[in-house]
């Protein structure tokens, strides 16, 4: 396996496990597998967040807590999904109880607010990681990776690489308390999971994916699910003026295209929805942008320029 990538280990050890069962009607590959129960069609998610690696070790507790879901919220909110159940799994160096009460704080406020109960999980003694596997429920047609099409425009929500540019303010012990750069370090600490929006786009977006490992990587996932090619433009998809004025204009584009953790939605709809798409912005109160288009071919463009090494994206295991 020549590639080294998490994405490489799981096509080809980890994708036809167990039994080949009539009730997964989508399983690994996209953002939550598909399954029915009784009818229903539910939506199975999962993410680990482990210290030093997701979220610095100097991140309250509170906002660890609110960053172990909003993951999970945003993997819902990419198949237009209703976000229900949750389970998580905490390990922890020692028994510290001031943390686990900040923790659960920031993470039960969160699943509160998106009608969300912690239905079990699991303790133990280790370095400190958590997961949560959330399921939901399912829209009649679950926006997917793969139903991009030739002509389709290609939207963004809210303002990519803003998260990179408030961890490098949280990392700065001159900066990170300074009221200028208040924006930033929330779209870091905080980030808000495009639910209401993934719920607004079904019947809409031809496909969809929320923005964890980068823009121009996670786009890259529609294209490859899609098998089409997507051309960002440069115009576009500039980034936001406070991360322009904390990075300047070269290191804002690259932060935006490769730096990930923004946990916003990626999305592809035909030219004639624009109006549609919009209306569904305004419904869930979330700004989006048209940023490129879908054609005919393979893999990711930005002004009909491959998109550098540096947009990639990130991956757990290149150095």
């Amino acid at each position: 396996m020549a590639e080294r990538s998490e994405f490489a280990l799981i096509r080809h050890y980890l994708s036809h496990l167990g039994a080949n069962r009539r009730d997964v009607t989508l399983g690994v590959g996209d953002d939550a597998a598909v399954v029915v129960a009784q009818g229903q069609s539910l939506l199975m998610a999962l993410d680990t967040l482990v210290d030093g690696v997701h979220f610095p070790s100097d991140l309250s507790a509170y906002w660890v807590g609110h960053r172990a879901l909003a993951v999970n919220l945003s993997d819902i909110a990419a198949m237009g999904g209703e976000p229900c159940w949750a389970l998580l799994s905490l390990t922890l160096p020692d028994v510290d109880e001031a943390w686990v009460s900040a923790f659960a704080d920031g993470l039960g406020a969160l699943a509160a607010r998106h009608g969300v109960a912690v239905v079990g999980g699991d303790v133990t003694r280790g370095p400190l990681s958590i997961s949560v596997q959330i399921t939901g429920r399912a829209p009649a047609t679950p926006l997917r990776r793969d139903g991009a099409r030739d002509g389709d425009r290609v939207w963004v929500s809210g303002h990519p690489g803003d998260a990179m540019g408030g961890l490098s303010v949280w990392q700065s012990a001159v900066h990170r308390h300074q009221a200028r750069w208040r924006g930033l370090r929330r779209a870091f600490l905080a980030p808000q999971p495009r639910v209401a929006l993934g719920q607004a786009l079904t019947g809409i977006a031809t496909a969809a994916i929320d923005i964890s490992d980068g823009l121009a990587a996670d786009a890259g996932h529609i294209a490859d699910r899609s098998d089409v090619a997507i051309d960002l433009s440069t115009l576009a998809c500039r980034p936001s003026s406070r991360l322009r004025q904390w990075l300047g204009e070269a290191p804002a584009v690259d932060a935006q295209l490769g730096g990930g953790d923004d946990y916003e939605l990626c999305f592809t709809a035909p030219a004639s929805a624009d109006d549609a798409v919009l209306s569904a912005a305004r419904r869930s109160r979330t700004p989006v942008r048209r940023i490129g288009g879908v054609g005919i071919g393979a893999g990711m463009t930005c002004d009909g320029h491959p998109i550098a090494d540096a947009a990639t994206g990130y991956r757990h295991f290149e150095r």
